[in-house]
């Protein structure tokens, strides 16, 4: 016969004790500090197994601050955070045994406990899962429908890129300028280079080179920019003239004039063309008029190193500042970004969203910066740990890609918004000052002061280049010889 108070306890409805709730006992000759643990067990047969499970299973999902920093050198990507073939597994071991343990038709049950009988059974279970109504009596399979589908699905395979580059091309007395802009690949499949006072073209379809202007000494071809069409070039040179070539017939057929110093960045719109300077101002110029200046943009307190456009332009400065213009409306910047503390010649506007913009710092920065030039706000930072010399979009997926100086020469690929690594490449010596993107989206080219030319193929084909065979063929990597 049990004890009349042990069955007290049993009938009396006062909540279970947890085995790790201390009991706290007064005894003489101990110490009133000290916890005695109760040696009884009574399960809470209320409990949510669904929930219980989901409190277990770690999330597979990293975490993304709007800004990153690590100290000089080291990867930025966390070490907490796993790479994206990784969650994709955890993820799946973990829906598998969510499958496995926990029959679809609980996995929502109520955490309200059931009503309790009138009759208290205190010594007898019934379970109440039953077998699932869409499992197969006769399947010979240990595992459930739903874990069966999720196995047969296909798996995406990671892509994977090549760690060195599949072509590199000599660049004697190619400049090591941090200001210079002497690389660019045309529309057309032209790759322009600037080597001292030249300025050759590289067909990457047939591999001909074809010299295409000398300038006289002492001046020395300080930046190349294609027009969209590819059909023209604009050459910028030391003493601050600007020539536009025609390169089917290789003839200078303008030259502008108006800066007082070297001009190290180029950009078009369309037949406008821009040209930033050391002396400080962005001159704006409409090759289909005979006035060599539109307008005359002032703002920057020191040489203007990068200029890109999309519906607005962006420009970089040796001052630290990145400025944004909407030249429809008014002369002044429309957005004035001051973060940089070194400076800023890489800006990347993103083909996938409007107003989007990447600008990366010098030496002294280090930093790659997103900004929202519709809100005029900071969106997020990282530190990449050496100096950034250039950025670039994947017009074919959201990513970028950044080259870099001091102190490892490296090139990375970032997946956007995350901004995890996709893949780091290295094979320069020197500092990766140039880079420029293929017509296709696929291949890019990096010019560094070790005097190369390097081709990378990192990114993946656009899905229109696959619906028309001709554009693939023409502009594959193969064609790059």
């Amino acid at each position: 016969m049990l004890h009349e108070e042990y069955q007290a306890r049993l009938r009396s409805p006062t909540k279970p004790v947890s085995p790790l709730t201390p009991k706290k006992k007064q005894e003489s000759g101990r110490s009133p500090s000290k916890e005695i643990y109760s040696d009884r067990f009574i399960p809470l047969r209320t409990t949510n197994l669904p929930q219980n499970f989901a409190l277990l299973t770690p999330s597979t999902s990293p975490t993304v601050t709007s800004t990153k920093s690590v100290s000089p050198g080291v990867n930025t990507t966390s070490p907490a955070t796993p790479d994206k073939d990784h969650q994709e597994k955890l993820a799946t071991y973990n829906q598998l045994l969510q499958n496995e343990l926990i029959p679809p038709h609980t996995q929502n049950q109520s955490t309200t406990p059931p009503v309790s009988s009138t009759r208290r059974r205190l010594f007898s279970w019934k379970s109440t899962i039953q077998e699932s109504p869409t499992s197969d009596p006769f399947s010979l399979s240990p595992i459930t429908p739903a874990s069966q589908i999720l196995l047969a699905a296909p798996r995406k395979s990671p892509r994977k890129i090549p760690k060195v580059p599949f072509k590199v091309l000599e660049a004697p007395a190619i400049k090591d300028d941090f200001y210079l802009n002497l690389v660019d690949w045309s529309s057309t499949n032209l790759l322009a280079v600037a080597l001292n006072r030249s300025v050759y073209l590289w067909n990457a379809t047939s591999s001909q080179v074809t010299h295409l202007c000398e300038i006289s000494e002492p001046d020395r071809v300080t930046s190349v920019a294609w027009m969209a069409k590819g059909t023209h070039l604009a050459v910028g040179a030391s003493n601050g003239t600007v020539s536009l070539y025609d390169v089917n017939k290789l003839l200078s057929v303008r030259e502008f004039k108006g800066h007082q110093s070297r001009v190290g960045t180029l950009g078009w719109s369309g037949p406008l063309l821009t040209s930033g300077s050391r002396d400080r101002s962005i001159l704006l110029r409409d090759t289909r008029v005979k006035e060599q200046i539109c307008s005359k943009l002032v703002a920057h307190k020191q040489e203007v190193c990068g200029l890109k456009w999309s519906d607005m332009l962006a420009s970089g400065g040796n001052d630290n500042k990145l400025l944004v213009w909407d030249l429809r409306s008014n002369l002044s910047p429309l957005c004035k970004f001051t973060d940089h503390k070194a400076a800023v010649k890489a800006i990347a506007w993103s083909p996938h969203q409007r107003g989007l913009l990447a600008s990366g710092g010098g030496t002294a920065d280090r930093c790659i910066r997103f900004w929202n030039c519709n809100t005029n706000s900071a969106l997020q930072s990282i530190d990449t740990g050496s100096q950034v010399c250039n950025l670039a979009w994947s017009k074919n997926v959201n990513e970028l890609v950044s080259t870099h100086g001091y102190s490892q020469n490296q090139i990375v690929v970032w997946s956007y918004p995350s901004m995890s690594e996709v893949a780091q490449l290295t094979g320069h010596t020197t500092r990766v000052l140039y880079l420029s993107v293929s017509p296709d989206g696929q291949t890019i080219v990096t010019g560094a002061g070790d005097e190369t030319l390097r081709f990378w193929n990192i990114f993946p084909c656009s899905k229109f280049s696959l619906d028309k065979p001709g554009i693939q063929e023409f502009y594959s990597r193969n064609d790059i010889r």
